[in-house]
């Protein structure tokens, strides 16, 4: 009798404790962390904060932002890539993310393996800015100057890498001209140094630009889209303006670490198209002079691959060699 109320028992036993032992925790159950691998107040960092913002109303979580700049993003990257795969820590990667693979000889991650995508969260193009004092009325001025007079012209940027920077030697490349290559340590600094006129010109980002342009402290000469952009109507394509085929778009994006179960990517990924196609975000992103853009995470995952080999071949053919 003993031995079958202890059966009993222990039956009851195993019985409640089924439930606990296979059920699994809903997601997400605590908050998420956005790490944004530059300083704060960029483009990157108002975008995660949006972006974070939205996803705790849609969740019921918090969703905070943790900015861990240096090494040109790989530092805050590399922390999340070893990062446990569990939806609780994030990457908001901006337009180097891809090109760091060609920049850099040893990475401390591998970009297309250890990294899932949710999807990509704006387009982002350049600006061409020169001072409004400039002799370079215009693109076609630009090249023609530049062709008379080799290396003389000179262009800043926020680094190697940067898209700024792409951009300058695409153009370059396509306009066959040679042009000399300042770096700074941020936009705004790059920027006081185009207001000055101690760099000929400047390869920015709408977003940081349309004050200054519509304020008359820098001129346009042409975007690197295809079609203008609504924010600068007035502003022709660099195609438009005198190069045409040029082009240079990239992206900003949300990823997570390699592992990170499907369900939860694709929990992550339906909530940012609801996001990314609000009327409220597309206001907010329209007013940054970006672009909400929206993958699956397949498509996202393909697109950082392709991106890899397309800069790849820019920066060869600009003869830069990894670090």
């Amino acid at each position: 009798m003993k031995r079958f109320i202890l059966a009993i028992g222990l039956l009851a036993g195993l019985c409640s404790q089924t439930p606990f032992a296979y059920a699994e925790d809903p997601y997400p159950n605590r908050a998420i962390k956005i790490v944004v691998p530059t300083g704060a107040g960029g483009i990157t960092d108002i975008l995660a904060r949006i972006v974070g913002q939205q996803l705790s109303i849609r969740l019921g979580q918090p969703v905070y932002v943790d900015n861990k700049p240096g090494a040109s993003g790989i530092l805050g990257s590399d922390l999340v890539a070893k990062s446990a795969p569990d939806g609780y820590t994030l990457v908001m990667v901006f337009p180097v993310h891809p090109v760091n693979p060609s920049l850099f000889a040893k990475l401390p991650y591998d970009t297309s393996k250890d990294f899932l995508g949710i999807s990509p969260v704006t387009s982002v193009s350049l600006v061409l800015l020169t001072s409004p004092t400039s002799e370079n009325k215009s693109v076609k001025e630009l090249i023609q100057n530049a062709r008379q007079n080799p290396g003389k012209i000179n262009f800043g940027s926020v680094g190697n890498g940067s898209l700024g920077f792409l951009g300058a030697e695409l153009f370059s490349s396509m306009a066959n001209i040679k042009m000399t290559h300042i770096p700074y340590k941020g936009v705004p600094q790059a920027l006081t140094a185009l207001m000055g006129n101690e760099i000929d010109l400047y390869f920015d980002t709408p977003a940081t630009a349309i004050d200054q342009i519509k304020g008359g402290k820098l001129k346009a000469l042409g975007v690197s889209t295809k079609t203008r952009n609504p924010s600068l109507p007035d502003v022709p394509t660099i195609t438009e303006a005198g190069l045409p085929g040029y082009e240079v778009t990239s992206w900003n994006g949300l990823l997570a670490p390699a592992g990170t179960p499907s369900k939860i990517i694709n929990l992550l990924n339906k909530e940012m198209q609801l996001i990314l196609t609000s009327p409220e975000i597309k206001s907010k992103f329209s007013q940054l002079g970006v672009e909400p853009f929206y993958l699956t995470p397949n498509a996202f995952d393909e697109l950082v691959r392709a991106d890899i080999v397309r800069w790849k071949q820019v920066l060869k053919n600009a003869n830069i060699k990894p670090e």
